[in-house]
């Protein structure tokens, strides 16, 4: 289980994350929403290590996250930050191979092993018919695709993922995370490592709600509500987090499989 402990977040005397506290069991997928500026990029960061936390603890399988290595966390820890761009004087393969980085033998150098891995993360992500094409050619949805590929050859068992569907069609975005979920159903890319833990954050409710087994809600820096999707997924919860009025209409009239739309749609 991932545990997040108190975990604090101040920048310039301001709090930027107060006193979260989360649970992610092995094999599922907690999702993060809320509005822009609510913390889901900060709260990334702060579990992936890039920001140090003013408090708290990070705890995986019982071990202190806090306390590791930035080796120790890489081969933890693999990160689909929101779209940029990338590089661009690298191939795909190239780009997707950096994945393997923290696992590489001791000689430094990258082994059949880990280009069979790099090879499978491109193919599951639809990249592997533009391996040889330097990232600078691609389009943003082509970058996203490569960024997801590189986090999966990385095979580390806690994956973070911050609005990984930005810049993707409606095609991908189903596509990347129907992958996901098969990832974490127990399809992963190496059989050493074969559970993996989801922290994903997406601006989309219903995407959230069709994909993630628990959803929290955050909020000025600070978890509002968290829970099972369609306890969460709601009008009363939901419309004062975004100060939007929300209603639900259900799906094939069962109200757990309602979507999320303003109250004037």
């Amino acid at each position: 289980m991932l545990e997040l402990e108190n975990l604090s977040v101040q920048i310039s005397n301001k709090h930027i994350l107060k006193q979260i506290y989360l649970s992610v069991p092995e094999n599922s997928i907690l999702g993060v929403i809320g509005p822009n500026g609510a913390g889901k990029t900060t709260l990334m960061r702060a579990v992936s290590g890039t920001i140090p936390l003013s408090e708290g603890t990070i705890r995986f399988r019982g071990r202190d996250l806090t306390k590791c290595s930035v080796l120790e966390r890489a081969r933890l820890i693999a990160v689909v930050p929101q779209a940029r761009r990338l590089p661009g004087g690298y191939t795909c393969r190239e780009t997707v191979m950096m994945g393997r980085t923290p696992h590489v033998n001791w000689l430094g150098h990258f082994d059949e092993h880990d280009s069979r891995l790099a090879t499978e993360a491109m193919r599951r992500t639809a990249t592997l018919d533009m391996a040889d094409r330097l990232i600078g050619e691609l389009s943003g949805g082509e970058q996203q695709r490569v960024l997801l590929a590189r986090a999966l050859a990385q095979t580390a068992p806690i994956l973070l993922l911050d609005e990984p569907t930005t810049h993707l069609d409606l095609q991908y975005q189903i596509s990347l995370l129907n992958l996901i979920h098969e990832l974490v159903q127990g399809g992963s890319l190496d059989d050493k490592n074969p559970s993996l833990t989801v922290l994903l954050a997406l601006h989309d409710l219903n995407l959230v709600g069709r994909y993630a087994d628990q959803v929290a809600v955050m909020v000025r820096g600070a978890i509002q509500s968290t829970g099972d999707p369609a306890d969460v997924l709601t009008p009363d919860t939901l419309s004062p987090a975004f100060n939007l009025p929300l209603r639900s209409i259900p799906m094939d009239g069962r109200e757990k499989h309602s979507i999320i739309v303003p109250a004037n749609f």
